[in-house]
């Protein structure tokens, strides 16, 4: 980058982080505009906060100092009060005017560079891309904003491989903008979700390396799911009924045990012959439909025991549909990351605690690059067998 002016700040440059690799210092790079927005906010917060307390203390003892009555001494001291917060609300926003505009800069650089895993769909990037070679440290599984900087996108890494499953709620949230879905189109729209971060996820690891399983017993997810099953890159077709859902828990969890023995005994090299070593992933469709007593058993034992083994779950599910089970399942729901078809403000942030905006990474309407992505998977898939 050209050498700033004096007393402006540096021109950023994408990569411009700590890191071995290009992917690392722009994954350090987007951690620090994160935690640059967040600190940024939190003291123009606080500053616009000490400055509604410290008017509404001046205006209070106005009003208790009978003196305050007479002439106009009492609207006098109301007006410099409020002329006092004005100004220290404007001092935060200029403030935080001059982060937002090196923040700015530094996202309208950085984005365009980012490789697949990190980019948004609609990124010039996916035209060329090409099945890597090597797992990328992290996925992008969203965009992440605040109120004050409404214009300014985070992008949503996650470390690979996944520590927690996801759970794509399929309930009657909320948008952020104020609109709200009926069910039928927020069910739709988390299985569009998740479908698209599982073809991310087939997308960023070599061929052979990630497997895809899907459950979903009523077949209500069909019409989502078309591209990942038109295109060959599922282990198997989407399991249906109680039948279904019993077959691949149980594959799963056996696969879990055998890894975890491996482990356990230091005989990680002891697997039976022809043994699948990807990763791999079960997509859950419209739990708790199609899951007796022991299959929910078994799908907690997945989400527990299955990351550290190379078994990743991600449902799709409205929680109010499983509350028979009653507290049963509040250990489940903890331990998976949720997310939202729709802008929602539910997650925070690790430093100062902001509620954020979250929004999906969607494919644009109309966009064919799932399609192309995924069969170029395909394809790879079948010269790696």
């Amino acid at each position: 980058a050209p050498a700033a002016a004096p007393g402006q700040p540096a021109q950023p440059v994408a990569g411009d982080a700590t890191g071995w690799s290009m992917d690392e210092r722009l994954y350090n790079q987007v951690w620090g505009m994160f935690e640059d927005l967040a600190r940024s906010t939190a003291a123009y917060r606080s500053a616009v906060d000490f400055a509604e307390s410290r008017m509404d203390k001046e205006l209070e003892q106005v009003l208790s100092d009978p003196r305050s009555r007479i002439g106009g001494q009492g609207d006098a001291a109301r007006e410099a009060a409020r002329a006092r917060h004005a100004q220290l609300v404007a001092q935060a926003g200029e403030a935080l005017d001059r982060d937002l505009a090196q923040l700015t800069a530094e996202a309208e650089v950085v984005e365009p560079a980012l490789p697949p895993a990190y980019a948004r769909w609609d990124s010039p990037v996916w035209q060329a891309y090409r099945v890597p070679m090597e797992i990328p440290m992290a996925l992008r599984l969203g965009d992440l904003h605040l109120p004050e900087a409404d214009r300014i996108r985070i992008p949503m890494l996650v470390r690979l491989p996944l520590e927690r499953g996801l759970w794509i709620d399929s309930g009657r949230t909320g948008s952020s903008d104020g609109s709200f879905a009926d069910s039928h189109a927020l069910g739709r729209l988390a299985m569009e979700t998740a479908v698209a971060h599982a073809a991310r996820l087939l997308a960023v690891h070599p061929a052979g390396e990630f497997t895809v399983h899907v459950i979903d017993p009523a077949g209500s997810g069909a019409q989502p799911l078309a591209p990942l099953v038109r295109t060959g890159v599922l282990a198997a077709p989407p399991a249906l009924g109680a039948a279904g859902v019993a077959d691949v828990l149980a594959q799963l969890i056996q696969r879990v045990d055998l890894v975890q023995m491996a482990v356990r005994g230091g005989a990680a090299d002891s697997l039976p012959p022809g043994f699948d070593t990807s990763q791999q992933l079960l997509i859950v469709n419209d739990f708790p439909h199609g899951f007796d007593d022991r299959a929910v058993n078994q799908l907690r034992y997945l989400a527990d025991e299955g990351p550290a083994f190379g078994v990743h779950l991600m449902m799709v599910a409205d929680r109010e549909e499983s509350s028979g089970y009653g507290p049963l399942l509040d250990p489940l729901w903890r331990s998976l990351l949720r997310l939202t078809p729709v802008p929602d403000d539910h997650l925070a942030d690790p430093w100062v605690g902001h509620a954020w905006t979250y929004e999906p990474s969607l494919v644009p309407p109309g966009s064919q690059v799932l399609q192309q992505v995924l069969t170029q998977v395909a394809a790879a898939r079948t010269k790696y067998v």
